[in-house]
């Protein structure tokens, strides 16, 4: 059966193309990766009723149900209704808001857009004795003020510097870290901190001759390796919550990098403040036109100074907190000087004619 279909609006909707024509594959967005197993049984219906019995978890942690077709997605969009508000309820979301602009959401017409991805985490201090925050609380936070929205972000929070969640190629990687205190009445001497710094983090720790600890604090990356180990409680974490944030780092058959150290040692606050003013940010590079581009290529076409300038407008930083001057980004190029492209062709931010 031939049906015209317009793709990128059913893509907008949440709903991926498939190699099979008149097919797709729903995406069901999970922030912060933690759910009442209850709500399992939705997909499961969604991939029995409409697809071709077949689940799979999303590279960004998306649950997807494959072979939906076509003339199905208004079937499926309805059904999916109440998972939709309860998972976005748990974060606060304004479905009546896309971006800048209110609208009027009707919840049995499926997600209203596509823009900013499912935000990725590791399991977070709910679990892992490493890591130092709740990662899917820090992501339900800020999930309202990056969604909905036509503009592209990718985000991911780990809980530690470690970096399960790949946090370092994303637009903006999150890692939760420590400010660690010593206790040296506490202190054996037996160097365990030492040996762990040494063996898993950045070596900032020895043993001196009175048989306490040395710290080099210039280059601590706060990641608690030394209270897991110590014996006798003589490493702390400090109550305060702490983030590391790395910028612009992507996949991609171009021009694929690391992300580069943008923030550290921000507070929650000022995070989730920065976080506040990414539409407006994405709005003034892209002239209000959203486009499918990574929110690094819009750091690179507004220059780094720009964005620093209107990331962190307003924002009430930590005296603590510590913000790159410059960054020197350093593209992995797939094609040889695939950078080199005519002036014509160069993208730019801002209004256009």
């Amino acid at each position: 059966m031939n049906q015209d279909i317009n793709v990128k609006k059913v893509r907008m909707n949440c709903f991926r193309q498939s190699k099979v024509p008149g097919e797709f594959m729903l995406q069901l967005r999970l922030p912060g990766n933690l759910m009442d197993a209850d709500l399992l049984d939705v997909v499961k219906h969604v991939a029995k009723t409409w697809g071709d019995g077949l689940f799979h978890i999303g590279t960004r942690q998306t649950l997807n149900a494959m072979g939906i077709k076509y003339q199905d997605i208004p079937a499926v969009n309805e059904y999916i209704s109440e998972y939709i508000q309860k998972i976005q309820a748990q974060s606060n979301t304004d479905m009546n808001r896309i971006g800048l602009e209110k609208v009027e959401w009707d919840p049995k017409s499926g997600y209203p857009t596509i823009g900013a991805r499912n935000i990725m985490a590791c399991i977070g201090n709910r679990h892992c004795i490493k890591a130092n925050i709740d990662t899917t609380d820090i992501a339900r936070k800020i999930e309202p003020l990056i969604f909905p929205s036509h503009y592209h972000i990718k985000i991911a929070v780990a809980g530690c510097p470690n970096d399960c969640a790949k946090a370092n190629f994303n637009d903006f990687g999150i890692m939760g870290v420590s400010k660690m205190t010593y206790h040296p009445e506490r202190c054996i001497g037996c160097g365990a901190c030492a040996k762990a710094c040494g063996h898993h983090a950045t070596r900032v720790l020895s043993l001196n001759a009175h048989g306490k600890i040395d710290k080099d604090t210039c280059c601590c990356v706060g990641c608690g390796e030394c209270v897991i180990a110590c014996p006798t409680g003589a490493w702390t974490r400090a109550e305060d919550k702490f983030f590391r944030v790395t910028l612009g780092g992507r996949t991609g058959k171009k021009d694929p990098r690391a992300g580069k150290l943008f923030l550290n040692w921000i507070k929650e606050e000022p995070l989730l403040q920065m976080f506040g003013n990414w539409t407006k940010f994405s709005a003034w590079v892209m002239d209000n036109k959203p486009q499918y581009l990574h929110g690094g290529h819009l750091i690179d076409m507004a220059g780094y100074h720009k964005f620093k300038e209107m990331i962190l407008e307003g924002v009430e930083l930590n005296p603590e907190c510590l913000v790159a001057e410059q960054i020197y980004w350093a593209e992995s190029e797939q094609r040889g000087n695939s950078h080199l492209i005519p002036l014509k062709d160069h993208p730019h931010a801002g209004p256009r004619d």
